[in-house]
């Protein structure tokens, strides 16, 4: 026995020494070792990228054993010496993928991680197919772009799939229905930013092995299948941030195992229903900015586990069930901006481990509750917009853990204890606005508060806050719309003087600089603002570091001294509405950075500078409402961003700029009341004004033939785009990060009247050429303009008949004719111009009768005087021989029964009341256009009568 013992153990010494022998014999095979160098060769490694770890190839080498499998993220079978596995992520490799990668002879590959590494945008190959065996296949955030290519669908074996990526467009796949119809054995899917630009395909519901599904920022329109919220085993749900697509929680069943749900800016909706607390795994919701309605169920007091909620900017209602106290692991609850009520939030006192509150803008009233001193976790609490009183910032002096406070809008009044602030040793962001508060006088030594954000805008203060002058670390000040008056002391930042790089004092009541030292002593500065105030100096010239700066509506005097030439990084700069003279210093037009210019109305005298360089960045230039002479200078021409020139209301003396036909991005041109003369017709062959939105040249002594070759080349206004959207003609660039954005403002005529335009909206397209010498034809090309809203020709000397193609302006509001020559019939088709609100054919030659129905009957006679030739209502005198004119066009009557208003979505309605001029129908004038608005109410029997016009109008009934 003993010697049979001996013998099996012998064997098994022998049988091991001989697997070790084996194993140690199996080494990486030569035709792998040789594509794995080959694709090291084919990249350089950029050890400065930030996604870069370090390069794992630079361990490569065929020197000695040449073993690939002792390299760095290679894995071989331990048997057959094959690589199954390769991970280079984060490796820095940068380069282009070859089409032809050797990675593609690696046909034993199970696993493949290239993510977190440059490949310079170039196309994923195609071949993967080949990769057999591979399950595991991540390209993630690597810059590859174009269409994912068909083969990787062939990969049956997948169990996890990662093509994410960060810029949305980068990649995409047009047909995700027919790409994922192989991979049923697919665990975890991520392909976040890829555009699939197409609905989710229903077969995923039947993806049973799913625990990971990751969609945001992937274009998805349509409906979300329901079934994915079933799938047995799924843990991680996001759709997040596909703005286009639709869905609603299910209200019977659940994957129970899920543990993370985002929904974030999408287009879900409904209620959520009460079998969401079936959900006892889950971790995180985060939900903001859809369209979730109805009360908060209470069972979501069973999500023991939640740790994130976030509902903000939803249409919840109703009380906050008292069962969120059983919420315990809870650290970020957001309910901002719904419509939540009640009395108390006692229940928030169990919530120890809360870190973050966010239950601003709802309906939340009675007093502040002591029990938030309980919260000694929280870092952040947002209790903005509501309806709570009492010692707010007294019931919070003990959490020390404090960094974010926003009390804005919270009907908070009186004296604010400053010494409660300083208990808040961490707090770096406090956010007041809009209450109507003060500050204690006396108080503690305040030097070892950290705040370093401090917004007070529109909090009826009618002093500096005493205790902003020891703040040593502060960066932002915001102190606009209030009362603050008289002298702007220098103790105010004292101790922050290094750290200040934001301030803000605009609409104030300020006069003055303390001992008028108009240099501010803060190096870092990069946003200053101290505009409508009652400033009485000449200008301060802001630190070197200022990009933007804005001292307009102030009450300026003096020349602009040449040192604002050293401040070197200006973007912006807004000096209008004062009373500044002298000449323009040059280099407003050769600093580089510069993007905006405003001095319009002051009193700068001289020539524009000359020196535009070519690196010039302007984009908008007002000069307007001075008493600038000579001539546009053409150096312009270098500022190829150029959006916004005006130079109206001055004294140049000039021909027509024509080679401002160079500046594509050109929209607004405003060249009114000067000395400019010729003609502008031209006769260049071609003129690319593609862009413009507004041109504006009346009030000069421009003649010859009108401008046919000019108008021609606006394309812009021949397009009709964004006809329903609320946007504005803007500058939109790194001001963004400079807490800015500025909007274009204009004075134009309109309705007989200057009218100023503090913003002009994107669909604003206007053309003013009155008060010129214009002679000829007005060319039937004029109807190709299809998105004008204004046209006055007046005063010119223009003659021949009113084009018929006028009727095609269809949302045209203003045409003014008047003081020319013209001569025939008013065309019978402009009665089909339902936006026209403005009509003046006033002293011409015209004769025939006038049309009726639609806005032509809401005209006064005084749109027609002076065309003796004219008949029919509103003039005395009656038209004979059958010239009457014939009934309004039948495409103006309806078949619904039902009331309804205006042939224009509602939104446009809205968008000219809300910035004050009309565009469309204009609810504010009421009163003046009540009687039009009878004629356009579409109700087929017409007997509503003026009473039903007003309710349709107040409960705002529309037809399209």
């Amino acid at each position: 026995m003993a010697a049979l013992s001996l013998y099996l153990l012998l064997t098994w010494i022998f049988l091991l020494s001989l697997f070790r022998t084996r194993f140690a014999e199996v080494l990486c095979h030569a035709d792998e070792s040789s594509a794995l160098m080959e694709f090291k060769r084919s990249f350089k490694t950029n050890t400065t990228d930030w996604r870069c770890i370090y390069p794992k190839v630079h361990s490569w080498s065929l020197d000695g054993s040449g073993d690939c499998c002792s390299w760095d993220g290679v894995e071989c079978d331990e048997v057959t010496g094959r690589v199954i596995a390769l991970n280079l992520s984060s490796s820095c490799l940068s380069s282009t993928m070859s089409p032809n990668t050797t990675l593609f002879r690696l046909v034993h590959i199970e696993s493949l991680n290239l993510a977190f590494n440059s490949f310079n945008f170039s196309s994923i190959p195609y071949g993967f197919g080949n990769l057999s065996k591979l399950q595991y296949l991540n390209l993630s955030h690597s810059d590859f772009s174009g269409e994912i290519p068909r083969d990787i669908s062939q990969l049956s074996k997948l169990v996890s799939l990662d093509l994410s990526t960060y810029g949305s467009g980068t990649l995409c796949m047009p047909n995700m229905g027919g790409f994922i119809h192989n991979l049923t054995r697919l665990k975890e899917l991520d392909l976040s930013h890829v555009s699939l630009l197409s609905p989710l395909p229903p077969m995923l519901a039947n993806f049973s092995a799913l625990t990971l599904l990751r969609l945001e920022f992937c274009e998805l329109s349509g409906n979300f299948p329901v079934g994915i919220f079933q799938l047995p085993n799924l843990e991680v749900l996001s759709v997040a941030d596909n703005s286009n697509l639709s869905g609603f929680f299910p209200e019977p069943h659940w994957g129970s195992p899920l543990k993370s749900l985002y929904l974030s800016r999408t287009n879900f909706s409904g209620e959520i229903p009460t079998s969401i607390g079936n959900l006892s795994l889950l971790n995180e919701l985060r939900a903001e900015s859809c369209y979730f309605s109805g009360l908060l169920p209470s069972s979501m007091g069973n999500l023991s586990h939640l740790t994130i909620l976030d509902l903000d900017e939803n249409n919840l209602q109703g009380q906050i069930p008292v069962s969120f106290a059983n919420l315990t692991q809870l650290s970020e609850l957001q309910l901002s901006n719904n419509n939540l009520s009640g009395d108390s939030l006692e229940w928030v006192v169990n919530l120890t481990k809360l870190t973050a509150l966010y239950i601003s803008g709802n309906r939340l009233s009675n007093g502040f509750p002591s029990s938030f001193e309980n919260l000694k976790q929280l870092t952040t609490l947002d209790l903005s917009g509501n309806n709570l009183h009492s010692d707010i910032l007294g019931a919070l002096r003990n959490l020390k853990d404090l960094e974010v406070l926003s009390l804005e809008s919270l009907n908070l009044n009186g004296v604010l204890d400053v010494n409660d602030l300083f208990t808040l040793k961490n707090l770096r962001y406090l956010f007041l606005s809009n209450n109507n508060i003060s500050f204690t006088k006396s108080f503690i030594n305040a030097t070892a508060l950290k705040l370093t954000f401090l917004d007070l805008d529109s909090c009826n203060l009618t002093e500096f806050p005493r205790f902003i002058g020891y703040l040593s670390e502060l960066v932002v000040l915001f102190l606009q719309h209030n009362k603050i008056q008289g002298t702007i002391p220098r103790w105010m930042w004292s101790n922050s003087k290094e750290s200040l790089r934001c301030v803000d004092l605009s609409h104030n009541l300020l006069t003055s600089f303390e001992n008028n030292q108009t240099n501010l002593p803060l190096p870092n500065l990069k946003y200053l603002d101290i505009s409508s105030n009652s400033l009485k100096t000449t200008l301060p010239v802001p630190p070197p570091s200022v990009m933007v700066y804005n001292i307009s509506n102030n009450f300026l005097f003096g020349e602009v001294p040449a040192s604002i030439c050293e401040v070197s990084s200006l973007t912006v700069l807004d000096l209008s509405n004062n009373t500044l003279n002298g000449t323009l210093p040059p280099c407003l037009g050769s600093s580089y950075p510069l993007i905006l210019l405003n001095l319009a109305r002051n009193k700068f005298d001289g020539m524009i500078p000359q020196v535009y360089l070519d690196d010039c960045a302007l984009r908008m230039i007002d000069l307007r409402e001075n008493q600038l002479s000579g001539i546009v200078p053409t150096s312009l021409g270098n500022c190829n961003m150029l959006e916004y020139l005006n130079l109206g209301d001055n004294q140049i003396n000039d021909t027509f700029p024509f080679w401002l036909s160079e500046l594509t991005y050109l929209k607004v041109i405003g060249l009114q009341s000067n000395n400019f003369h010729g003609p502008v017709e031209s006769n260049l062959s071609q003129l690319n004004f593609t862009s413009l939105h507004i041109l504006d040249i009346s009030n000069n002594g421009f003649n010859g033939e009108f401008p046919s070759t000019l108008l021609k080349s606006c394309h812009a206004m021949k397009v009709m785009v964004g006809q329903d959207k609320l946007a504005y003609l803007d500058i939109k660039s790194v001001l963004y990060a400079l807490f800015s954005r500025r909007t274009y403002g204009m004075e134009l005529m309109n309705k007989g009247m200057k009218r100023e335009y503090a913003k002009i909206l994107d669909v604003l397209i206007a053309i003013d050429l009155s008060n010129n010498k214009f002679e000829g034809f007005i060319p039937e090309l004029i109807g190709d303009l299809k998105s004008l809203r204004m046209l006055n020709l007046s005063n010119n000397l223009l003659n021949g008949s009113i084009p018929h193609s006028l009727a095609n302006l269809t949302v045209l509001e203003t045409l003014d004719l008047s003081r020319n020559n013209l001569v025939g019939e008013i065309p019978q088709q402009l009665a089909r111009l339902t936006f026209l609100s403005v009509f003046n054919i006033s002293h011409n030659r015209l004769s025939g009768p006038i049309p009726h129905g639609m806005q032509f009957d809401t005209f006064e006679s005084s749109s027609f005087a002076m065309n003796d030739g004219l008949c029919g209502s509103p003039l005395p005198n009656k038209c004979t021989n059958g010239e009457d004119a014939p009934p309004s066009p039948s495409s103006f009557k309806v078949d619904n029964e039902e009331e309804c208003l205006f042939n224009l979505d509602w939104r446009v309605v809205l968008v000219s009341a809300g910035v004050g001029f009309s565009i469309g129908i204009v609810i504010e004038n009421l009163v003046i256009d009540e009687k039009r608005m009878w004629f356009l109410c579409c109700s087929k029997k017409m007997a509503k009568g003026w009473k039903e016009v007003r309710k349709a109008l107040a409960n705002k009934k529309l037809c399209s």
